[in-house]
């Protein structure tokens, strides 16, 4: 007999086989000896109630034998000498497009502003110990992209897009953990990923495949409304059968490209706020409804969401056990992110708290046109850099305080390593969303009792939850509206929001590309 169930298990018995054996036993009502194996499917934390459970999905084996499935290797071919098509951005929409190229027999060439995955280490260092940034080379530039360095979460509502199955073996495949698979909020920690990412370079360049680094695009190459190749700021020309453009939320001077080619750029909405840290110790007694988590749960996590005054406000790339990190892409800027380490075993936990944008919150700025939200943004980012002593700190508040319009005389301890300045972000933000803030954050208290506290500190400004423009495609044949077999891709183009839903971008651009060259 086969059979899929769902049981139950406390903490301290979740990584024992006996354990689970002798529950699937007693759930199935069978002797424990009838039991082959077990296979667990799923597994999800359960803490509505005092008693925290793990539940799980497994299937069980009692006379028929389990055939142990391996993970079959993709079927990647050698493309050296196969039709080019160029990848502009190793971030995991441009990689992953890459790695189905190879499956799909074309020559993947990807490009990159930034270095590769060892070498951005020193320039993120660098960022780290003096806010010193390089423009082309940081927590957003790179190869990985921004989530390489941004813990690596890969829980994705995208599922209609396409197998995340596949995303998730293929990271399995070069390194990942095989936990990734079942876990219901897996992730893989920035300590991990930077060898995971190079192992995937080196399948692209074993098969075929190309990778310049350091390599900045400048123009297009365009003739008859097809685009026919890309030129970087070397002067270096890249040509191929089409171009995939997927350079991350944080490229505005790719937009430039486009404004300059008169190609069309559209606003969308996106969204903007803080990050607040609290002590983990916290956030786990409020999770888990006791004084600490123990040795067997792992680093509580939260998602909150409410409307006010007509806008969401929501937290954002929630990192339990983590660090807020420094992710301005240019000088004269303070844009602040998260991440943690596989073990997420620091003291703090942080989480993006930010509030919808929509077009209409732009008027302002209406005479830039789709690049209004561009120049919202580098305002307040701007805004906060000022307020950080130009750029030396990130300007943070007593949660209560910065609710309360007070400034804060001392800040409680925080993981951001450049070091934060006590300053009012009321006069940072504007006051559509500070406010709006305010009162979400009393309504998490609610929601979360001992969420809304002095010992959290809030800091200013995260302004990279998405890309504020949108660069239109055809929803058939995914090309940009008015340029033949170009591209646009995952969350720089508008198109995906985090690892998982951008390599699903990417792998679908590189089919449609198949198809339409070789009818595959």
């Amino acid at each position: 007999m086969i059979k899929e169930l769902e049981i139950t298990l406390p903490p301290e018995e979740i990584n024992k086989t006996t354990c689970i054996e002798k529950e699937v036993a007693r759930e199935i009502r069978v002797p424990l000896e009838k039991i082959n194996t077990v296979e667990v499917l799923k597994r999800s934390i359960d803490a509505r109630k005092q008693n925290v459970k793990f539940r799980l999905k497994v299937r069980a084996y009692t006379h028929e034998s389990h055939i142990k499935e391996e993970y079959v290797k993709k079927n990647y071919q050698y493309v050296k000498d196969k039709d080019a098509v160029i990848i502009v951005g190793a971030g995991p929409a441009g990689i992953f497009a890459a790695m189905r190229l190879l499956e799909l027999g074309l020559k993947p060439i990807i490009i990159d502003r930034g270095k590769d995955v060892h070498e951005r280490k020193t320039d993120i260092a660098l960022i780290n110990r003096s806010h010193i940034v390089n423009p082309d080379s940081n927590y957003c530039y790179g190869e990985g992209g921004a989530g390489t360095y941004s813990d690596g979460k890969l829980y994705t509502r995208s599922t209609k897009r396409g197998d995340v199955g596949y995303v998730l073996s293929t990271f399995v495949e070069h390194g990942a953990t095989k936990d990734i698979l079942i876990d219901a909020h897996p992730h893989i920690g920035t300590d991990r990923l930077p060898m995971i990412m190079y192992m995937m370079r080196q399948t692209i360049l074993e098969h075929g495949g190309e990778f310049y680094f350091e390599s900045r695009i400048t123009d297009f190459i365009i003739k008859n409304k097809t685009i026919k190749g890309v030129i970087d700021h070397k002067g270096t020309k890249f040509e191929g059968i089409a171009v995939i453009l997927a350079t991350g939320h944080s490229a505005r001077d790719v937009y430039d490209i486009f404004f300059k080619n008169k190609l069309l750029v559209e606003a969308k909405p996106f969204a903007m706020g803080v990050r607040v840290e609290h002590p983990q110790k916290l956030i786990d007694s409020i999770q888990y409804h006791r004084p600490s988590r123990g040795e067997f749960l792992p680093a509580a996590t939260y998602q909150l969401v409410t409307q006010v005054e007509d806008r969401g406000v929501f937290s954002f790339c929630m990192c339990p056990g983590g660090v807020i990190v420094p992710s301005a892409t240019d000088v004269e800027q303070v844009v602040v992110n998260g991440m943690s380490n596989s073990k997420r075993n620091s003291d703090y936990a942080n989480s993006g708290i930010v509030v919808s944008v929509e077009l209409q919150d732009l008027a302002k700025y209406s005479e830039h046109g789709a690049k209004a939200g561009l120049i919202f943004q580098q305002e307040i980012e701007k805004a906060a850099y000022n307020a950080g002593e130009a750029g030396r700190y990130a300007p943070a508040q007593r949660l209560t305080d910065f609710v309360s319009n007070k400034a804060s005389a001392n800040l409680s301890k925080c993981s951001y390593n450049p070091g934060v300045i006590a300053a009012d972000l009321n006069e940072i933000l504007p006051k559509g969303i500070s406010q709006r803030l305010h009162k979400a954050f009393t309504i998490f208290g609610e929601k979360m009792k001992g969420y809304y506290t002095s010992e959290a500190n809030v800091l200013g400004v995260e302004s990279r939850t998405s890309s504020p423009v949108k660069l239109p495609r055809d929803p058939e044949n995914m090309q940009h509206l008015q340029v033949k077999n170009l591209y646009p891709c995952g969350e720089g183009a508008g198109y995906a929001g985090g690892i998982v839903s951008s390599a699903l971008d990417g792998i679908n651009c590189a089919e449609k590309i198949a198809m339409t060259v070789k009818g595959v």
